[in-house]
């Protein structure tokens, strides 16, 4: 055998050792964890938000693509509002009507008003006019008895004594069917104005679902899919899109009872995801399921309640998320590594390349 062809057989056994001692590393080197560090594998998850119409309507227009990254506020769709906006119309009209009403109401009271002031002044007058007719009545009373006066005379002041009687009882009924009327024109007032307070109501109402048929994005996001297309007619509730809220990122992994019982809420956890190998997101614990969610058929054993799992969630830090927000994407599977003991140190292959 030629010396070249020995070097080329010693160079491509050399790259094969460097290569298998790699894959030997990752695969074993990194599963051999040091104590009160523990790992288990999962996906990168997000909290969905579902972009729904208030009220039964027609899609006018959508505005975003599936995968468009929308920031929070932003217009994603519009929903027909022509048949609101008929009823927005209809409704102003009647506002206006009812200010007219109320206008109306309080002229009214005005001049019931007025009427009582003239009732009271009759009242006065008739009451007057009383007086002097029993005064009257009084002088002929006494001259008849020496009959000063003729006999006619005190028939006709008796007379106009009972008359002025009466126009006084007769004012004094004008008068309190003058109150009456100003109490029910002050009730048509209140009631009037009762009708604007329900007209402004109702066009808050509609302007308030003019509004909600712009449909905004809540916060900072990815489309995720669209459930309903443009010409569309969806029932109140019915959801247009499907966003995914990149601000709340977490992976939800499992881990057996012994590691999952000494997992502590706010413990530090490493990712490492499969699509990106090379780079450490650090997280932080904010959940540890309460009840298993693998069982085997029976735990009456200790071996058998070792085999319990149990799950547990790891959020991703805000601030970390929104420096690399672009690049934020769901489903990906990686593996999760959790310090369970809090004076345990990190292995160096999880914290060289740790993401800041």
């Amino acid at each position: 055998m030629g010396t070249s062809r020995k070097r080329w057989l010693i160079a491509v056994l050399a790259v094969a050792l460097v290569a298998g001692g790699y894959h030997a590393w990752q695969r074993f080197g990194r599963s051999s964890l040091p104590p009160g560090i523990a790992s288990g594998n999962g996906r990168i998850e997000a909290t969905e938000i579902d972009i729904a119409s208030k009220t039964a309507g027609r899609i006018r227009e959508i505005l975003v693509r599936e995968g468009d990254f929308v920031r929070q506020g932003q217009v994603l769709a519009r929903m027909d509002t022509a048949q609101l906006e008929a009823q927005l119309r209809q409704d102003q009209a009647q506002l206006r009507r009812a200010i007219v009403t109320v206008d109306t109401a309080k002229s009214l009271v005005t001049q019931r008003q007025a009427e009582k002031k003239a009732a009271a002044a009759l009242v006065a007058q008739r009451n007057a006019e009383l007086d002097t007719a029993e005064r009257r009545l009084q002088r002929s009373t006494q001259l008849i008895r020496t009959n000063a006066v003729p006999q006619q005379q005190l028939d006709d002041d008796r007379a106009a004594a009972e008359g002025a009687t009466a126009a006084v009882a007769a004012a004094e009924a004008q008068q309190a069917a003058s109150e009456a009327a100003i109490s029910s024109a002050q009730a048509q007032v209140i009631d009037a104005e009762a009708a604007i307070d329900a007209a402004k109501a109702t066009i808050e109402s509609i302007e308030a679902d003019i509004n909600d048929s712009t449909l905004r994005a809540p916060r900072d996001g990815r489309v995720q899919f669209r459930v309903a297309q443009p010409g569309e007619v969806l029932a109140a509730g019915g959801r247009v899109l499907n966003l995914v809220d990149l601000g709340d990122v977490y992976m939800t992994f499992f881990l057996p009872t012994a590691q999952a019982g000494r997992v502590a809420i706010g413990a530090d956890v490493r990712i490492v995801l499969d699509a990106a190998p090379q780079w450490v997101l650090p997280a932080k614990a904010t959940f540890v399921a309460n009840v298993a969610q693998f069982t085997p058929k029976t735990v009456e054993t200790e071996e058998e309640r070792q085999k319990l799992m149990f799950r547990i969630r790891a959020h991703l830090s805000p601030e970390l998320l929104q420096r690399h927000i672009e690049q934020v994407k769901t489903g990906l599977p990686g593996r999760a590594f959790v310090r369970i003991d809090s004076n345990a140190e990190w292995p160096a292959f999880l914290t060289e390349t740790l993401v800041k």
